[in-house]
């Protein structure tokens, strides 16, 4: 009687533990990080990150979500891609981001879940070393139109390419790459014909969907002050303690989320003057196929950028 007690207590436990895991993925939250990369005595520059949205058109919760984050006033707003987990998500996820397309200058690449609808997986196979596993030929997702409704907004594509963008009336120098776990990217070039301009950037930017190494270590070359990324969700099931068992590519776990160095120390920290700052969102979704989150909440940032 005894072990078929424990074994119902346990039942029960993993039971809670799943329905917990379901709740968490609608507890929202906006995370603040602050990154001291601007020149000595410039006011602080506010860069809303967004990622991993997976957006399903009967989400109401989450569109009405993202909509509120038009209330912290950034002067910048980053999407670091996997938009849409719905054939039918753009015109919701359009509706989600309206107040920000329309208020707010903006930068983006996209995601393999921009590109293609998911489908279920063994969820074990994040515990292979490369979980890289799609379908022969899956649903296709409007990635184009999407494209081309944030660049009608005014924000920047950064698919294998740079720009810039004025935010609070300084300029940002921008380089992206499309999604490397597709094995999209190709870093791009330096335009070396490229008008320079009398103003130095107040800041350069690097973008990325899914912080694998290689793109991590060309965007540190191109002397980037900061690289934003997404993709991990975090690890999605985190222990605590103990944090992400996986981030779905070859980044290592302890960079599964929040800001870090690369390739070393954060460079704020003894040993870490040549290093990149590193911020990697836990994002706001999940795959309809696995709608759960445990020790590791739904999330968009607020990165301050700060004077040195």
């Amino acid at each position: 009687m005894r072990a078929l007690s424990v074994v119902g207590g346990l039942a029960a436990a993993g039971a809670a533990g799943i329905a917990y895991a379901h709740v968490e993925t609608k507890l929202f939250t906006v995370r603040q990080v602050t990154v001291p990369v601007l020149a000595p005595h410039e006011p602080d520059l506010r860069v809303l990150h967004i990622s991993d949205l997976h957006l399903t058109p009967t989400q109401q919760r989450k569109i009405a979500w993202v909509r509120s984050l038009a209330a912290l006033e950034p002067d910048l707003v980053v999407d670091t891609g996997d938009n849409m987990a719905h054939p039918e998500a753009l015109d919701p996820l359009l509706h989600a981001l309206e107040p920000l397309l329309e208020s707010v200058p903006g930068a983006f690449v996209m995601g393999s879940n921009d590109y293609f609808a998911p489908s279920f997986k063994n969820p074990a196979r994040y515990l292979l070393p490369d979980a890289r596993v799609m379908r022969p030929d899956p649903p296709r997702l409007p990635a184009d139109r999407l494209a081309a409704e944030f660049a009608r907004a005014g924000w920047k594509d950064l698919t294998n390419r740079r720009d810039s963008v004025v935010a609070d009336g300084r300029h940002i120098d921008l380089v992206g790459v499309d999604d490397p776990h597709l094995d999209l990217d190709k870093f791009p070039d330096r335009d070396l014909a490229a008008p320079v301009t009398a103003d130095a950037p107040s800041l350069r930017l690097g973008v990325t969907h899914a912080p694998y190494v290689r793109v991590l270590d060309a965007m540190h070359g191109d002397d980037v002050d900061a690289v934003l990324a997404g993709h991990t969700h975090g690890g999605q099931l985190c222990l605590p303690f103990y944090g992400a068992l996986v981030t779905n590519c070859d980044v290592d776990r302890r960079r599964a989320k929040g800001l870090h160095g690369w390739p070393g120390s954060r460079p704020d920290m003894p040993g870490g003057e040549q290093s990149t700052w590193l911020h990697v969102s836990a994002g706001a979704g999940t795959s309809p196929y696995a709608p759960v989150r445990f020790a590791c909440r739904p999330e968009a940032t607020l990165v301050t950028f700060t004077a040195r």
